[in-house]
């Protein structure tokens, strides 16, 4: 199949470029200063929306988005050069979502859609920004900020103003193919229709984007017949038409078909539930359609739901219906979009510190320990004040003081092996 409506992506803004540590060096100038440059901001992650896209499918072979890494700063104050963004191309209607947290960072509702949903890294600092007046020859530049990689989830979601919704085999497809001009697969099969069909209304001066989702079953909001597979796609519906097969043809009660989807639609979600509904009566030229169909008013009598009886093989009683969803859009809100929430972006390393005790020596490992080696110049005299204020800082002392360590503990981090001292 080429639709593909929901897979997983890898996306990591551009680490930031490390900052430079050189002295100005020149002929005839004696003991130049410090004359390192500042590395360059990461690229940023954006996504965006694609016009002239319709699936997932180019996810599938492509899975890791990785926007550019600032260049570090060289000699001569030159700052490096910041990293290109990448601008993920995503079709309209395309929800992503941050696995681990489960947020909505993005929801591409419409045409023009662009949001930047990951930052590009901070640039480090050059060694001529730590000159001060009694530290004239520093060493220590800065690394750029280096930035953890992120699993999302893109979901389509169809975009359509109206959903037909109902049973396998009621004659959604065929609904479709009178009222626009689609031409969806249609068959006396269940499930013939597998993957969203959309097409355009046009009545009088107006139009509407009507959208056949494939059939439902019992326990479609559980999974049953790929149902949340389908559920997802009248997500963004405005309204829908639930599509009944009035005649029984399937010796399948029309009043027990109503309740099954809507006991569907709640289960899936209470907000589908809620969307205004019309009722399309299918197959009124069959006999015995009637009589069910004064059943099923007889039944909904006290719901504000109208019932609108049709044959699609006719093609037959469907302008009241279409004046009827068309004076009902007038009065509905626009296409709806999803409320998005930042993501809050984390250092590559992950926060946090073990130590283990053998034989006198005191081993310290972890992401936080990791980040304070990687960011120091073991000769530069700043940069190792840094290093032991970080030790504080972090809690590394206490933790090590509470597993017993003393004044002269062997204390390993990384390569480095130092005595501990009070």
């Amino acid at each position: 199949m080429n639709f593909v409506d929901k897979i997983h992506i890898f996306i990591k803004a551009g680490d930031g470029g490390d900052g430079c540590s050189s002295f100005h060096r020149e002929k005839y100038v004696n003991r130049g200063g410090p004359d390192g440059g500042d590395g360059g901001m990461g690229g940023s992650v954006w996504f965006v929306a694609g016009d002239n896209k319709d699936t997932l499918l180019d996810f599938r072979f492509t899975k890791h988005f990785r926007a550019e890494r600032g260049e570090n700063g060289r000699p001569r104050m030159q700052t490096g050069k910041n990293g290109a963004d990448i601008r993920v191309e995503v079709p309209v209607g395309t929800r992503v979502r941050d696995v681990a947290s489960g947020k909505i960072i993005a929801d591409v509702s419409c045409s023009g859609y662009e949001k930047c949903v990951l930052k590009g890294g901070r640039g480090g600092k050059g060694n001529a920004r730590f000159a001060t007046p009694t530290k004239q020859a520093p060493k220590y530049a800065q690394p750029g900020q280096k930035l953890k990689e992120y699993e999302v989830e893109l979901e389509l979601l169809t975009v359509a103003d109206v959903g037909l919704v109902g049973l396998p085999n009621v004659g959604k497809s065929t609904i479709l193919s009178v009222v626009t001009s689609a031409r969806p697969k249609i068959a006396n099969y269940h499930f013939t229709t597998l993957t969203p069909n959309l097409g355009v209304v046009k009545r009088y001066d107006s139009t509407f984007v009507l959208a056949d989702i494939p059939g439902l079953i019992e326990g479609a909001a559980e999974g049953a017949g790929l149902g949340r597979a389908f559920l997802r796609h009248i997500e963004r519906t405005r309204m829908l038409v639930h599509v009944i097969d009035i005649s029984g043809s399937e010796d399948r009660d029309p009043v027990e078909d109503y309740y099954t989807i809507r006991s569907e639609l709640y289960d899936y979600s209470p907000a589908l539930h809620s969307l205004p509904q019309f009722i399309a009566a299918n197959k009124m030229d069959i006999p015995g359609a009637e009589e069910n169909l004064e059943r099923l008013r007889e039944e909904l009598a006290e719901e504000d739901i109208p019932i609108f009886p049709v044959s699609a093989a006719a093609a037959q009683g469907f302008e009241p219906l279409l004046d009827a969803v068309l004076a009902k859009l007038k009065t509905l809100p626009k296409t709806r979009a999803f409320e998005e929430e930042d993501l809050i972006q984390e250092n590559e390393y992950e926060k946090g510190f073990e130590i283990t005790a053998e034989n006198g020596v005191f081993t310290v490992t972890g992401g936080t320990v990791e980040y304070i080696l990687d960011t120091t110049n073991a000769d530069d005299e700043i940069s190792m004040r840094r290093f032991q204020q970080l030790l504080v800082k972090e809690g590394i002392v206490d933790a090590l003081r509470e597993k017993g360590a003393v004044e002269g503990s062997t204390i390993r981090l990384g390569e480095w092996e130092f005595d501990f001292v009070e």
